[in-house]
């Protein structure tokens, strides 16, 4: 088995792009619109969703585009990614305006960041392979 998608709801496409392209360095891949009928037979909500693909080699993160009534996240819901260059990542969130949590744990530190649409991600450095 293996992930092919996760999906997240910002409130704008601006939004989006501030982490998902400027902190992450994703590329926008495909833009949709799920129509009115398939949202509310899916989801449950009564509206059309615009909606777009950001990608690397080996991620894919689908953005359902929700204007300003976006669902906010709250409680444990969050994605870990893996990186190579941890404190660079730091730096663009720090230049973004990201919202950065470092908590001291054992001998290191856990990392978690929310982007500007309330998505929380722990941020891990990849280990290094010998």
């Amino acid at each position: 088995m293996r992930l092919r998608h996760v999906a997240l709801v910002y409130g704008s496409e601006l939004s989006a792009d501030r982490f998902l392209v400027d902190v992450l360095g994703l590329a926008k891949s495909q833009r949709k619109t799920l129509s009115r009928e398939l949202a509310r037979a899916i989801f449950d909500v009564d509206r059309e969703l615009g909606m777009i693909n950001y990608t690397n080699e080996s991620l894919q993160i689908e953005v359902f585009v929700d204007g300003p009534q976006a669902a906010k996240p709250v409680g444990i819901e969050h994605i870990c990614f893996e990186v190579d260059g941890l404190a660079s990542l730091l730096e663009r969130c720090a230049r973004a305006g990201i919202e950065v949590r470092r908590i001291p744990r054992g001998e290191g530190w856990v990392t978690f960041v929310r982007d500007a649409g309330g998505n929380l991600f722990e941020i891990k450095e990849r280990a290094s392979r010998p």
